[in-house]
């Protein structure tokens, strides 16, 4: 079965979402398709719960909440979703693009508009916790009321390890952080936040064993400075990063440098058709912010706007000037 459209998003996180609505905006047929079964991208698989302080206007939005209103603001046109399903192969075809979207499946485009943000990503492991992932030990929340009145253990000394422990203060019996250092990744603000709310810092500590029954975790011991600590934990959060990977996209043809791919100013890759914006996209100076992919996806939309139909004007007018 083939799909044809005017632009395939390949990535369905903010950037991508925008992207959708502004070709929509611009008159485009859009279709985006995403490895994971929802819209959303990282905001969805890893953090919708958590507030975000930096898309303008909102002094500060829930995950989930600016993902609901960017598919809100793009159905307005109609995307097609084929989500669940990884872009495979990219092809040239009759002055267009070919991708092979699995299960059978193809879409013929007149551009492809590349917002896969970091790639294909996993969970860095944590080490004692193995056998108990998905029984209490978690990577990610996609609902805090599921740990309401549990005793919350959350290691790590990233961003995302401070900003979990700032989520569940106000619905877990207790949260504690554990970090195998002195030194936290995490910005200093969210340090003094985590600080201030008198959420106990255990440093520098490992975590040594894991304990529960069947009716999941007891306990966490830790060591710390040698000593051994016991902690009630029904809940573990390993915020420990992750890796991640480009997947097919790398067998392109594009260039890339460090898991991103190299555009020019006008969101170009070294393809022909083929754009890129959001945190995969890759030029001196780059700021990988969501705000910045929103920009960035305006920018390639009007571009392709223009390669897709010569005639079109590369600005479009302001959108308040429309009735």
């Amino acid at each position: 079965m083939a799909h044809e459209v005017d632009l395939l998003v390949v990535g369905a996180g903010p950037t991508g979402l925008f992207a959708a609505y502004y070709a929509g905006f611009r008159g485009m047929s859009v279709a985006l398709v995403d490895a994971l079964p929802e819209p959303g991208g990282q905001v969805t698989a890893m953090y919708p719960e958590k507030m975000i302080f930096d898309v303008a206007g909102f002094p500060e939005i829930r995950g989930r909440d600016l993902i609901a209103a960017l598919v809100e603001q793009a159905e307005q046109y109609g995307p097609r979703y084929l989500l669940g399903r990884p872009a495979v192969s990219l092809s040239d075809v009759d002055g267009g693009l070919l991708v092979d979207v699995g299960e059978g499946e193809q879409v013929r485009a007149g551009a492809v508009l590349v917002t896969a943000g970091i790639g294909e990503f996993t969970p860095r492991p944590l080490p004692a916790g193995g056998e108990w992932v998905g029984k209490g030990v978690v990577h990610f929340i996609p609902e805090l009321s599921a740990h309401a009145g549990h005793d919350v253990v959350v290691v790590g000394g990233g961003d995302s390890a401070f900003d979990w422990a700032l989520a569940l203060q106000p619905v877990a019996r207790s949260v504690t952080l554990v970090h195998r250092r002195t030194r936290f990744r995490a910005h200093e603000g969210l340090v003094t936040k985590v600080e201030q709310l008198g959420i106990p810092l255990i440093v520098p500590a490992e975590v040594a064993e894991i304990r529960g029954d069947s009716g999941g975790l007891i306990e966490v011991a830790i060591d710390v400075d040698g000593q051994r600590r016991v902690l009630p934990a029904q809940t573990v959060v390993a915020a420990l990063g992750f890796t991640a990977d480009l997947g097919p996209i790398e067998s392109w043809g594009l260039d890339l440098e460090k898991r991103s791919i190299l555009v020019d100013t006008t969101m170009r890759t070294s393809r022909a058709r083929v754009y890129a914006a959001g945190d995969v996209a890759s030029y001196p100076g780059k700021v990988k912010l969501i705000a910045t992919g929103f920009g960035e996806a305006a920018t390639a939309v009007n571009n392709i706007a223009v390669e897709l139909n010569p005639e079109a004007h590369l600005f479009p007018g302001h959108s308040s000037n429309l009735s």
